[in-house]
């Protein structure tokens, strides 16, 4: 099986092998992949991080092929960085790196050597921040459907990016991310950094959140905002209406 990490900030990855195709995830800066067909100048892949398939364009590709399984290092912040010709990337929060070393200013990536300004140390790649201090550093952050990282994101990526930051890999759509963790039974139960499921009139699982407080919750609708929740499910203050039906609560171990 032949490997290639990402070195593009993100490569959009889509339902078919064009772009009109619907974008349905997006491969990030240092996230690694395995090419399982190829059309044209389509290539179908399957990520490792959270083995999502999906069209990437082999013209937006930056790639390199990875040769050992060595552990990225997850952002939790933007970071500058400059690559081998000195033209300048700005990676976003929940973007890998590789081999840091803090006292160059230097990553790894594939095959390449990325250098950073004099502000980069292990803050960016540890975090002592609870999982609603960390959801929080992204609030109006805007949706985008399909997006992964902060300058555009949907209600499953955003939760994915909060967890990943983490350490903790969790499934890629709202449907199967309901399927991980334990059951909360009741929202008056409720811990923060629980994930709360909401479903559409079909009955299908179609969005979710994360549980600031007793009573609140931070998701990705429209930007990343703060919402009331109770065991009806979201409501907004600005309509005065109900805007989402809950239909689960589960609990996510790190």
């Amino acid at each position: 099986m032949e490997i290639y990490i990402c070195e593009n900030v993100f490569v959009p990855l889509r339902s078919g092998p064009s772009h009109r195709s619907e974008m349905l995830s997006q491969v990030l800066f240092g996230e690694k992949y395995e090419v399982i067909d190829q059309i044209g100048h389509w290539m179908k892949i399957s990520t490792i991080f959270d083995n999502y398939t999906g069209w990437i364009d082999i013209n937006h590709l930056q790639h390199s092929d990875e040769k050992n399984d060595e552990k990225g290092f997850v952002l939790n912040r933007s970071l500058l960085c400059y690559k081998n010709d000195k033209t300048k990337m700005v990676l976003e929060a929940g973007c890998d790196i590789y081999t840091p070393d803090f006292k160059e200013n230097t990553f790894k990536v594939g095959n390449n050597i990325y250098t950073t300004g004099k502000k980069f140390n292990d803050h960016l790649i540890t975090t002592n921040d609870s999982l609603p201090d960390t959801a929080m550093k992204f609030l109006n952050s805007p949706y985008i459907w399909g997006g992964r990282i902060p300058s555009g994101i949907d209600c499953s990526g955003f939760t994915q990016l909060v967890y990943k930051i983490h350490g903790k890999p969790i499934p890629r759509d709202s449907s199967k991310q309901c399927e991980t963790g334990i059951v909360v039974s009741f929202i008056d139960e409720t811990k923060p950094g629980d994930l709360v499921f909401f479903d559409n009139e079909q009955g299908k699982i179609s969005h979710v959140g994360m549980i600031l407080s007793r009573g609140l919750v931070i998701h990705a609708s429209g930007r990343v905002r703060i919402d009331s929740i109770d065991h009806q499910g979201i409501f907004k203050q600005e309509t005065g209406k109900y805007s989402h039906h809950l239909r689960m609560i589960r609990r996510i171990s790190l």
